[in-house]
Formats: structure tokens, sequence, C-alpha cells
């Protein structure tokens, strides 16, 4: 059985997020979780073999989109046409190393890495279809549910909007809420609005210096905040990381590493409470698996980053499976118009489909509707 067809596809779907309206669309919203998006992009690739089966993958990302499908059409893609599809998890490995090894000086991050991530992914889906087990059962998963946690979008600052919303996500049912806020006073407003029992996440996306970020590690110590999420720039700066984490509240980061190589200077530097590689940057279920191992290894607590809703998602959930019951699944808290596929319909517990593979199911009728490019390669003929 061989790869003869590889499409890429860029979705943008709307969602409702119960916030005011967005600013002017003259302002770019490079941050998904920004106030200017009113629709949330995602890029999936569907491989399909000569024998009519198909897998699902998706590559990180948003805006970036564009550039990882071009990465895809002009780099990535044409190594895997034609190539066997991996029958085994060392047949899957070997062929991902191949890739990398043949593709490494371009980067062992960005949009070739976010590319290579897509295909792996799928590529899973598809040893699974072979080997007739859902993913998380083929990974060696005990359980089929996973709980959520709300990842809510921001609300500027506005300490009354904070606090609204993050009541609005605990009455939902979700009991671990992650905000991306930047104010104390917001922050704050958040830590009150919830009971004690409520677990407050926060996630300033790589904004500080070290000296800020500790003063602001310091400050919001005493809300006891379940971790503080990429508090410095650049987001690589471990000695910086491990000197904000000494100032007393938990430090996460992980999900801007370079590919799982980008993890290495983790594990030994006591610069983090909590690792988050991210699946549809990493270098897919593969490096994800082998992140997920180091960690263990040196004893740090690993809880994925995904905060987007394509194929990379349900990944994610079956990732998720394999650790430890208390990691939850980070879901986005907005309502996607429509849903691309039911497991979009987030509650606090996400029961993994039971089908073989990954079990992404989309609407053809929402894929067509949404679709911004839809490229096709094949080893016979290409056309977009």
């Amino acid at each position: 059985m061989k790869i003869s067809q590889i499409e890429v596809i860029r979705l943008a779907i709307p969602f409702a997020s119960d916030r005011e309206a967005p600013v002017p669309a003259a302002e770019t919203a490079w941050n998904a979780a920004s106030p200017a998006l009113k629709q949330m992009e995602t890029l999936l690739v569907r491989v399909t073999t000569d024998q009519g089966e198909q897998g699902w993958g998706e590559g990180f990302g948003h805006l970036c989109n564009p550039v990882t499908a071009g990465a895809l059409e002009a780099l990535v893609i044409p190594l895997f046409l034609g190539k066997a599809v991996p029958e085994s998890r060392e047949a899957l490995l070997l062929l991902m190393t191949e890739a990398e090894q043949a593709l490494h000086a371009f980067g062992r991050s960005g949009p070739v890495r976010y590319a290579l991530s897509a295909i792996d992914i799928a590529l899973w889906d598809l040893l699974g279809q072979r080997l007739k087990k859902p993913l998380w059962q083929l990974l060696g998963a005990q359980r089929q549910e996973v709980e959520l946690y709300a990842s809510l979008v921001s609300y500027n600052n506005q300490p009354d909007e904070v606090a609204r919303q993050v009541q609005r996500a605990w009455q939902a049912g979700f009991q671990m809420l992650k905000l991306h806020e930047t104010d104390y006073a917001a922050i704050a407003a958040a830590r009150a609005a919830l009971p004690e029992e409520a677990t407050l996440l926060v996630d300033v996306n790589c904004p500080w210096s070290v000296d800020e970020a500790g003063h602001r590690a310091r400050q919001l110590a005493e809300l006891k905040l379940g971790w503080l999420e990429e508090p410095v720039w650049p987001p690589d700066d471990i000695a910086g990381l491990a000197q904000v984490r000494r100032a007393g509240t938990p430090i996460a980061a992980g999900e801007n590493a370079s590919g799982e190589w980008g993890f290495e200077p983790f594990y030994g530097a006591q610069a983090v409470d909590i690792l988050q590689p991210s699946v549809t940057k990493v270098g897919g279920i593969t490096a994800s698996l082998r992140v997920f191992e180091r960690a263990k290894q040196h004893g740090i607590k690993v809880v994925p980053h995904c905060f987007y809703y394509g194929a990379g998602l349900l990944a994610t959930a079956h990732l998720v499976a394999t650790l430890p019951a208390d990691i939850r699944l980070e879901v986005p808290f907005i309502r996607f118009t429509p849903l691309l596929y039911p497991q979009l319909e987030f509650a606090p517990t996400m029961r993994l489909p039971p089908v073989p593979g990954l079990g992404f199911q989309p609407d053809a009728e929402v894929l067509q509707r949404h679709t911004l490019s839809h490229i096709t390669l094949s080893m016979g003929a290409n056309h977009v």
C-alpha cells in the first residue's frame, strides 16, 4: 500500500465567544485568542492511499497557514508521495526520521516542522485503521474519556468582563480555566469570581523581560495560579524561565520549542513545572511521544498545548488519554458555527471515538463551505 495523494485544505470557521464586538478589522490578529478574530483558521491534510484509505492530520497554524501550506506543497508532500504506508510504529518512526533528516536545513521549527507534524498525524490515523485500533488504544491508553479545561479568548484585560466569562465557564462545568490576560487586576478579578476549588491558569504569550516577568510572578503568587504560561521573551530563554520560576508561581512553557530537540534544555534546568508540547508544531504524535518519555524520565509534568480545532485536537485528546488521569485536554472556550465534527461541541468530558484510527470525520458540507484553499498533489498530477 502506497501514498498516492495528499491534499492540503485551509479552513476558516466562524465562532462565537460571548464578548464585545471585535476591534476594527484593520488590526492584524496574530494571536488566536485576539478580540480581532471573528473566525478561526486551521490547516488540514488528507493522505490517501492507492487502496482508497484516508488519514487526516493538522499542521499549525492560524495566520501562518499559507506558509505551512507552501511548505507542504513545495517540500514535504513530494517526499511522501509514492512511499509505502507504514504498517508498524517502527516503520512510521523510520519514515518520519528520514523526512526530518532530508529537511533539516530548513529548521527544526516553523512551517516545515508544522507540515511534518500534519503528515505524521495522518500516518498515525492510517496506522490505527490498518491495525483496526482506535488511536488511544494503539498508544497504550487505558481510558477512553478525558476531562477538558476551558481556554478562554482574550477580553482586553477588562476585570468585570473577565470575571463574567470565568463564571460562565465554571457554570458550564469546567473546573480548570485558562485566561489570556496580562494585567493583575483582570487576573485577580477572575480569581475572586471563582470558587476556591477552581483551578485558574494564565497564558500571557511571551510578553515580558525576565525582570518584568519575575515581578509579575511574585505579584501573582498570592492568587495561587495553577501555572503562569510563557511569561518571557524570547520563549526559549531557559535560564530566564528558571529565574522567574523562583518567584513562587508555577511556570509552564514549551509550546514554542524548536521541535522535540528544543525540549532538551528544559529537562535538567529546573526552569518549568509543566511542559507543553503542541502536536501540530513539535513533529506530530511521534515527536510528542518522545517528549512525554523524556519528561517522565526527568519527573516533569506534561500538559499538551491545544488551541486549535482540527484533526490535531483529536490527536491531542488521544495523547492526553495516555497521560495520568489528572491531565486535561485544552479546548478553546468558544462555539464554532457550524461544527466541523461532533466532538467540537465541548463539554467538561470528551469520549474518544471508538473507531479505528483518529476518528476524525469532518462534515463534508462544512468543509466545502468554509474552505479558503484546497491543494491536491498526487503521483500522477497536481492541481489547486
